[in-house]
């Protein structure tokens, strides 16, 4: 079908596995996914499978244009792409994806997503750096960085951890399992703790 699949994150719990083992699990709803464009080699360049997400009030004009032109009754926030696996079974615009059809319980997936922005963080927070010492005279130096470079090479050398933006950009999580599906609710759980705050979207892949 799709290399991928977009849900939305929720909460953290716990649960028990057959075999007793207390396991903890991100909730995601994963709802079905309504195909607005096929975009094809001859034409677009490249393979891809266009969907609609999310909900919003008003639309500009080129986008409600464009569903009007296929039909589809919907006010999407965004549109999000994923390439096709085969290219045999291809579907059709106007069709739902649901999440059962891409992914199986205990597939090994990748989440990816926005880590949560905490601003202008120092390097005990954003390198897990530890504390100097109070004695010597300088007890107001405590969380300082401490030295960045030496009498050579006479610079400060390029990557060094230094305090700065931590977080809100692309991370991604490998080795995570789909645990369970209820297609009733759209619930997904996926194995630990996934980038993101609650209500934001994340990627699946496989």
């Amino acid at each position: 079908m799709i290399s991928g699949y977009i849900v939305k994150k929720g909460e953290m719990t716990s649960i028990f596995t057959e075999k007793g083992k207390k396991i903890s699990v991100t909730k995601c709803l994963a709802l079905p996914l309504t195909v607005t464009q096929i975009k094809t080699l001859e034409k677009d360049t490249y393979s891809a499978i266009q969907f609609a997400i999310g909900q919003k009030k008003r639309l500009d004009s080129a986008v409600s244009k464009k569903l009007a032109k296929i039909k589809i009754d919907l006010k999407p926030s965004r549109f999000i792409e994923f390439k096709p696996l085969s290219l045999e079974e291809l579907p059709k615009v106007g069709d739902q994806v649901t999440f059962d059809s891409v992914f199986a319980i205990n597939d090994s997936v990748s989440v990816s997503g926005t880590s949560k922005g905490r601003g202008f963080a120092g390097v005990i927070k954003r390198h897990g750096f530890r504390r100097q010492p109070v004695t010597g005279g300088q007890s107001d130096r405590t969380r300082a960085p401490g030295s960045i470079g030496a009498q050579t090479p006479g610079k400060v050398i390029k990557g060094k951890k230094m305090p700065g933006h931590y977080g809100n950009h692309t991370t991604s999580v490998l080795n995570l399992k789909v645990v369970s599906y209820n297609p009733e609710n759209h619930q997904v759980l996926i194995s630990g703790s996934v980038p993101g705050h609650i209500n934001s979207w994340i990627v699946i892949n496989k």
